[in-house]
């Protein structure tokens, strides 16, 4: 397995900053953010101008990268293209296009999204959307020989009241999804660390859709019980500080949170995974500073390379 990173946690230096820190830690392969150069995306980034990226960036960029043995896994853009607002939506499904020709026009396999919501409907005629909304994207991408692979996270955030903000968070819905949507080319960006507070077995998870996991997220939650016990599972709904705050988890570093760590990788390599591990940084304690940044993927690095 190869360890790399979310890239837009290190902020607005260049790709190029973060491909030489990468490397001199020991990372291997990056996620590189690819939202717009003007959004309002927490943890966005655009590390890569995938609007106006050229044949010659494109060649910079990859000879750097193999200058340093390192290589792009993903491209990632992580928005809501189910959106209710037809008008975000458009914007939304037409960016993902741009990502899709960039990983062509790069060579990655990978193009990393969310399928979203549309919180005006229902469940059900949310999957009809998603099928309208993917189909003509998937038979793009696989055109171009590029995977779209679906992050589980049930976005809470997107939420007023901190429910769903996306239809692609649990088995019962991957097995819709993956029904509705049969393409070879369509799979899991698989992160334990949502599924744990959600309380599904992210082990047998692992097991069960093995032949649809793309890429793994390797980024930990600590939960906690009492507090769960107080505001029930659908989390706290008085005085949140954001529509995240349900006030009985949060994401940590590996290894700092509640993920069995030495089991999922065990479990990884008992499925014959042998792809990307990208940590996926949103632990509170290490962002205040880009040299807090760097000291937790570091000690993301170091706990995930004892244990591959």
């Amino acid at each position: 397995m190869k360890l790399g990173f979310l890239t837009g946690i290190m902020g607005d230096i260049s790709i190029y900053e973060k491909i030489e820190w990468a490397s001199k830690i020991g990372f291997e392969t990056l996620e590189v953010s690819c939202w717009p150069r003007k959004n309002t995306r927490d943890y966005s980034g655009s590390d890569i101008d995938v609007e106006n990226l050229t044949v010659e960036e494109a060649e910079k960029l990859n000879n750097f990268l193999k200058e340093k043995n390192m290589s792009i896994a993903t491209l990632a853009y992580y928005d809501n293209n189910l959106d209710n607002d037809r008008e975000k939506r458009r914007e939304y499904n037409t960016h993902l296009l741009k990502v899709i020709d960039a990983a062509a026009l790069l060579g990655v396999k990978n193009v990393g999204t969310f399928v979203g919501r549309d919180m005006t409907l229902s469940i059900e005629d949310n999957f009809d959307e998603m099928e309208k909304v993917f189909k003509p994207i998937l038979n793009y991408a696989k055109e171009k020989g590029v995977r779209i692979i679906i992050e589980n996270c049930s976005m809470p955030g997107w939420h007023e009241s901190g429910w769903a903000g996306t239809i692609s968070y649990s088995p019962e819905l991957w097995d819709e999804m993956f029904k509705r949507l049969p393409y070879d080319n369509f799979g899991l960006n698989y992160d334990p660390s949502h599924l744990i507070w959600l309380g599904i077995d992210y082990i047998e998870c692992l097991r069960v859709y093995k032949d649809k996991i793309f890429q793994v997220h390797a980024k930990d939650t600590e939960v906690f019980p009492e507090k769960m016990k107080y505001f029930s599972i659908l989390g706290k709904q008085l005085g949140r500080k954001d529509n995240w705050d349900l006030g009985f988890w949060r994401h940590r570093m590996p290894g700092k949170g509640d993920v069995d760590w030495d089991k999922f990788i065990a479990t990884l390599k008992e499925i014959g995974y042998d792809d990307e591990l990208v940590i996926e940084h949103e632990d509170l304690e290490y962002q205040d500073t880009l040299e807090k940044v760097k000291e937790g993927l570091e000690l993301g690095y170091n706990f995930l390379k004892a244990r591959i």
